[in-house]
């Protein structure tokens, strides 16, 4: 799904680091080695077509890489 994050995330906090992440493997394949770390936080989200909604997003992080793979886990409004 296709989506554009609206302004700022908030409430980011991380959920989980190193071997924790069940996708590592993956993530140092595709992107290299770095401090990895599952990440969540808040935003208001552009679906397209004007439709504008807030929306709970996790993502993959790395220090030197940025972050990757956003998704939308929920919707909170």
């Amino acid at each position: 799904m296709y989506f554009r994050i609206l302004g700022e995330l908030t409430d980011v906090e991380t959920i989980a680091t190193g071997s924790s992440i069940r996708e590592l493997p993956r993530l140092r394949r595709r992107y290299g080695r770095g401090r990895w770390r599952k990440r969540k936080g808040t935003a208001q989200v552009d679906l397209g077509g004007g439709v504008v909604r807030l929306a709970e997003l996790h993502w993959y992080e790395a220090s030197g890489i940025g972050p990757r793979e956003f998704k939308i886990k929920r919707y909170l409004d």
